[in-house]
């Protein structure tokens, strides 16, 4: 007897498809994330297709899901519903995302070569002298200095040590924690501003091209190469101008200090004037002469403190031959 043929195997080509993933509106928003209000938004605003019909249910597809993910990655990146849009349709046009996603990726690289540490409560105790501050703690944790660990409480992660180092330094040198972290805020709040200025400057004449319109994968490959480009020139121009100042502005401090603390000032009166520019040995019997504070501070914001002493001597020149010559004047 003949034992019968098994079946032939289908090619692979010819195995059947599984078959699709289908939901329920509930189904897709415990799947993405999204809630229910949420998905029935983007349906109306375009971002999402319309589902199948089937009797007196609306069915939704794998697709579904992937466009879901698609919107929630693009928003945590920090894009607007109208921009989102403008994107998929491209997409869906199919100009891709491949580029726009690259470039997104450049722009949110970190900015600093500078890597993140740890550090336990007792290491940040002993790095401020000892002492166990919870308020400067809280302090640096709502600031971004420090971040809890929840797996482990008694650490912290440190996005910046440079940053932690330098409040460290300061603190021993004498400057109170609270002190220090007022003046990261007063200091943030500045530097985000040059941070502000900066882009404004580049996007309008470099980015402005490839961000007034859905940019095609060649556009946002050449964008993302001129950021890698332009990356290093903020720090750059800000350390370099940050220098200068630094040098201008400690020398004039120096001086202003030195120079007030060497001639003591007498009570109820104005500090007498900072010694004189070099010029001339004054005469023998001359003295220091003392001005109301008010003149004094004028003249400083006017001319700079190095200059005040020059600037009022010769004020006072001017004035003395001015009626000088008045007087040779009237008695014709």
């Amino acid at each position: 007897m003949e034992r019968p043929e098994p079946p032939e195997r289908p090619e692979p080509s010819e195995r059947p498809e599984p078959p699709a993933a289908e939901y329920r509106i509930e189904d897709l928003a415990r799947h993405s994330g999204a809630t229910v209000r949420t998905i029935r938004g983007y349906q109306d605003r375009g971002l999402l297709p319309r589902p199948e019909r089937r009797g007196r249910a609306n069915v939704y597809r794998d697709t579904h899901l992937a466009r879901l993910r698609q919107i929630a990655g693009l928003l945590d990146r920090g894009y607007t519903l109208a921009s989102i849009k403008e994107l998929l349709e491209a997409w869906d046009a199919g100009r891709g995302l491949g580029g726009v996603l690259g470039l997104v990726a450049e722009v949110e690289r970190p900015w600093s070569d500078e890597e993140a540490g740890r550090m336990t409560r007792a290491e940040l105790n002993e790095k401020f002298g000892g002492t166990r501050d919870d308020a400067a703690v809280e302090d640096a944790v709502e600031l971004g200095v420090l971040v809890r660990l929840p797996q482990t409480p008694d650490e912290f992660l440190v996005p910046s040590p440079q940053e932690l180092a330098v409040a460290a330094e300061l603190h021993a040198a004498g400057v109170p924690l609270l002190a220090i972290s007022g003046h990261l805020r007063e200091l943030r709040a500045q530097v985000e501003h040059i941070a502000g200025r900066f882009l404004d400057f580049t996007t309008e004449y470099v980015f402005q091209q490839y961000l007034d319109h859905p940019p095609t994968d060649a556009e946002a490959t050449e964008a993302a190469s001129l950021v890698r480009r332009l990356r290093p020139l903020a720090q750059q121009t800000v350390d370099a101008e940050l220098a200068r100042a630094m040098r201008s502005l400690a020398t004039r401090y120096l001086r202003h200090h030195l120079g007030e603390a060497a001639i003591p000032a007498a009570p109820d009166s104005a500090p007498a004037l900072p010694p004189p520019a070099p010029g001339p040995d004054p005469a023998p019997d001359a003295e220091p002469v003392r001005l109301p504070a008010a003149t004094v501070r004028a003249v400083r914001e006017l001319v700079g403190a190095e200059h005040t002493a020059a600037f009022i001597a010769a004020a006072a020149e001017r004035e003395v031959r001015a009626r000088t010559m008045d007087a040779l004047a009237a008695r014709r």
